[in-house]
């Protein structure tokens, strides 16, 4: 049974054809794994050539149907495609603002068909700058879309990001751009993501294919589907750009026109995924990013991994034969933290160990320390490129889809993969990742060393184990074992992994 807490809203035309409007993005909704239900705003009569008519629902029965959804089968997402009535767009406005905000809303902003033709009233479209854009968590334009929301021609990635920041001055949230009809774009499709705080762009090998009807559609229902379910909107983003690159490959014709993107299973195949570049300019100072990849350590699978807050306890460990570790001090006030980091290299060093310093990237640099790990927000600060340049490794901490992306656009030494199971070791802005997730993650990671954190014990560390991951880190597990328990949960561990 589907849990409420995954209901997905779509509300949009009929397609009559089966390849776009309600049609897709029920589909999508139930590739990804919500439960999708609908509002009719329009019935359409179209094949694969062309729509010959469009009737708008009456009011009166828009109305009806969001009623009867709201009472029954509130929604964790919605998705609106085409409203082709002023009347609609008014109404649907106050409506969510009245009972439905702050409910993470995606606009696919359809007014024309891929076929030309007009989908929406004149005035549609100023009531749509007017009432939606300002409640919008995310708007996904396609290029023709974007130049009638802007009013003026969209041939470069310039005006598409100027494009892109009209809209968030008129109060969206955050739009996505669409880049198949970007054709300057080359070899390679470009989809730019804008927000007040983030910006970047999801790169994919152009796929040539006339069989694309229903990809706007599709892509704005995967990812309000990925939101209903709990994805942050980075992920949602990530994951539905993989899902339609693999419906593209797959597309067929159905009629004698254009077929309709093809609707796969989940999880979408690692190769599908899309590689991520970042947009800082628009979003602060440039950070020292490394020209070439970082050191390797050595070997694909590090194996135990005990992440531990002093070093009286590294000692232990690596005293034990324990050869990756992480010296993860935070918030001691009565520790001299800069001794402890010469301490922790200094061991490694002894012991011929692989110590990693968490955090503190400037004090591992200093005293030459064998490796460097980083959260997400620690990769703006710290200089990355003279990390590189030292040899020092990096490992960076992941939390779903699109923070692997950043991770993997660096090219560290190894990527951490978490947080796996619920953990009291730290406050976690994510959810738990899970098992599922974990094999994909390993999957995308491809070549790159992965490690997996977050909830680790005896109890499930081989289920973990056997999601593919070179390493188990360790916190709890390892910390806080009493010392005369210590040398036989090591051998634990290492039986396991």
């Amino acid at each position: 049974m589907i849990s409420k807490r995954s209901i997905c809203w779509t509300i949009a035309g009929s397609d009559s054809g089966g390849g776009a409007g309600i049609q897709a993005d029920i589909a999508a909704i139930r590739a990804f794994g919500a439960y999708p239900c609908s509002v009719i705003t329009a019935i359409t009569a179209q094949n694969s050539l062309t729509v010959s008519h469009i009737e708008a629902t009456s009011l009166t029965m828009f109305k009806a149907q969001l009623s009867a959804l709201l009472e029954d089968l509130p929604p964790q997402a919605i998705k609106v495609g085409m409203l082709p009535t002023v009347e609609q767009i008014t109404h649907f406005a106050l409506f969510y603002q009245q009972s439905l905000q702050p409910t993470p809303l995606i606009i696919d902003p359809v007014a024309i068909s891929a076929s030309g033709s007009r989908l929406t009233e004149h005035h549609a479209l100023q009531a749509t700058l007017q009432h939606l854009l300002p409640l919008a968590t995310l708007v996904t334009p396609n290029i023709a879309e974007l130049e009638l929301l802007c009013g003026h021609p969209i041939d470069s990635d310039t005006s598409l990001l100027e494009g892109a920041r009209f809209l968030i001055q008129l109060g969206a949230n955050a739009v996505l751009v669409k880049g198949g009809h970007a054709h300057w774009q080359g070899e390679q499709a470009c989809d730019y993501f804008i927000s007040q705080d983030l910006a970047f762009c999801l790169q994919q090998p152009r796929v040539c294919t006339a069989h694309t009807h229903g990809t706007g559609c599709s892509m704005a229902s995967a990812i309000a589907a990925a939101m209903a379910l709990g994805d942050p909107i980075e992920d949602a983003i990530v994951q539905a750009n993989a899902y339609i690159a693999a419906g593209l490959v797959k597309a067929k014709a159905v009629g004698s026109g254009p077929g309709p993107v093809a609707h796969t299973q989940l999880p979408t195949p690692a190769r599908y995924f899309p590689s991520l570049q970042t947009l800082w300019p628009l979003i602060g100072d440039t950070p020292s990013i490394a020209q070439q990849a970082f050191a390797p350590v050595e070997t694909q699978q590090l194996g135990l991994y005990p992440v531990v807050d002093n070093v009286e306890r590294l000692r232990s460990l690596l005293e034990l034969g324990v050869t990756t570790l992480q010296l993860r001090i935070k918030h001691q006030a009565d520790v001299d933290i800069e001794a402890a980091v010469l301490q922790a290299t200094q061991l490694g060093n002894q012991y011929q160990a692989r110590v990693f310093i968490n955090d503190h990237w400037a004090l591992a640099l200093k005293y030459h320390a064998y490796g460097v790990h980083l959260g997400q927000e620690d990769l703006q600060q710290a200089d990355l490129a003279a990390l590189q340049q030292a040899g020092v490794r990096l490992g960076v901490s992941t939390h779903g889809y699109f923070e692997l992306l950043n991770a993997l656009r660096l090219r560290p030494s190894y990527i951490a993969l978490g947080h796996v199971f619920p953990t009291p070791t730290k406050v976690m802005k994510s959810r738990p990742q899970g098992l599922k997730r974990l094999r994909h993650y390993v999957q995308i990671s491809a070549n790159v060393p992965t490690v997996a954190i977050g909830g680790i014990n005896l109890d499930n560390a081989t289920e973990v184990a056997n999601c593919g991951v070179g390493s188990l880190a360790v916190v709890r597990a390892v910390g806080d074992c009493e010392s005369d328990q210590l040398a036989t949960t090591v051998e634990a561990f290492n039986r396991v992994i």
